[in-house]
């Protein structure tokens, strides 16, 4: 196996996800993605014929986010017709499983060049587009093992745990006072590109539209849980509740408590980022100084009930991997699909809370699902190099009960 290189990672700002209201939520997926592509290739210098291939995560593949959208995006950023693109689809986790897959593709020695990254138009394709829920509606499946919605694992979660709402509250606060620091301080600033409308040719949105910096602790607690009523729901054989039929794998919580809201769960959001990840040998033709190497990938499955528990057992396999341990990283990027999840993460790993997330993440900024993996890499590149920092570990959780992960070093 040889390295595999980060030349560099480009993305847009988050819009609002909300149908005609997002700065984005005009443009077509594929135009989003066709621009970080442009992007990507220019800030490089990178010809696109080189590419071997173009990998996008997309997490609702139906409607304008169907019908191949990598390759369809190729065609819209004006590349030439023999670079290859494929869609990939892992949940929330799909943007960073993209990367990895173009990873190990120039660590195997098959390419040389690839362009990984995702996107999701949510304000266009909103979630559940796609209508096959979590488990394709698989009524056999269900039988064996229901699934219940996301949000509601993350109640299970913050249940079994003893997370209390204020402190789920206080993590959600933090989100958004540490992503107001880093914009006030352009920590986005040279990973972020702006957004064009391809009809007027005019910038769309040049900057992150989703944060509330002036979010307060008594603003959050004033919001009601997001889902109790979904819980509440009977949609079990016998007339079970969502709640009932989670217990009933993890009876010891006796009761969820909903602790989660709008205010404390990752925001709907547009958006789309790409990398470009190289091999030794291509950077050694080019004379590219590549911007660090990537140690170690890894996936894995956990509880499909309690879904979300993941990030902990996939950072674990990626440090033995890459012959680390915990203490070895300098930041780390958890995903904040929902606050829960990510202070379950932290206990699990004993982590130094200074070192998670140290400018916020998907509460404040938003969750633009397929695209929130690479999005994620390439803040935790920018932060290396503005820390003078070595290491980074970047995880999500993922439905279904996944979880993804990538180790970065600074070359």
């Amino acid at each position: 196996m040889t390295p595999a290189y980060i030349l560099d990672a480009v993305r847009t700002p988050r819009g609002r996800g909300k149908p005609g209201k997002g700065a984005l939520s005009g443009i077509h997926p594929q135009e989003l993605f066709a621009q970080v592509l442009s992007a990507l290739a220019g800030r490089v210098g990178f010809a696109p014929r080189e590419v071997d291939d173009v990998l996008v995560g997309v997490v609702s593949q139906v409607g304008e986010q169907g019908a191949n959208l990598a390759r369809n995006a190729v065609l819209a950023a004006g590349w030439p017709d023999e670079v290859s693109g494929a869609t990939v689809n892992r949940f929330c986790g799909s943007g960073l499983q993209a990367v990895n897959l173009a990873a190990m593709g120039v660590a195997s020695g098959a390419q040389q060049l690839v362009v990984a990254g995702g996107v999701e138009s949510m304000s266009r394709v909103p979630i559940g587009a796609d209508g096959g829920g979590i488990d394709g509606n698989n009524l056999h499946l269900r039988e064996r093992v229901f699934q219940v919605p996301q949000g509601v694992a993350a109640d299970l979660i913050a249940t079994l745990e003893g997370f209390s709402r204020a402190e789920v509250d206080a993590f959600a606060l933090r989100s958004q006072a540490r992503a107001a620091r880093a914009i006030e301080g352009r920590r986005f600033a040279r990973t972020l590109v702006p957004v064009v409308d391809p009809r007027t040719g005019r910038v769309a949105l040049d900057h992150e539209e989703y944060p509330r910096p002036d979010t307060t602790a008594a603003a959050l607690a004033a919001l009601p849980p997001s889902f109790a009523a979904i819980g509440a729901m009977p949609a079990g054989p016998r007339g079970e509740t969502l709640d009932q039929l989670a217990l009933a794998r993890f009876p010891q919580a006796h009761a969820i408590d909903h602790v989660h809201t709008a205010g404390n769960s990752s925001g709907i959001v547009d958006g789309a980022a790409a990398v470009a990840i190289a091999s030794e040998a291509y950077v050694r033709r080019s004379g590219q100084k590549p911007r660090a190497r990537i140690r170690a990938v890894a996936s894995v499955g956990s509880d499909p009930v309690l879904m979300l528990t993941a990030p902990g057992p996939v950072s674990r396999k990626a440090l033995y991997l890459a012959g680390m341990n915990v203490r070895d990283i300098d930041l780390w990027e958890i995903n904040e699909a929902f606050g829960a999840v990510v202070l379950q993460v932290m206990r699990a790993l004993e982590l130094d809370p200074e070192r998670v997330n140290v400018n916020g993440g998907s509460i404040a900024l938003g969750h633009p699902l397929g695209a929130t993996g690479a999005m994620l890499l390439g803040s935790a590149l920018d932060e290396l190099e503005r820390s003078d920092l070595t290491t980074a570990l970047v995880t999500l959780c993922i439905g279904g009960g996944q979880g993804v992960a990538t180790i970065l070093e600074r070359v």
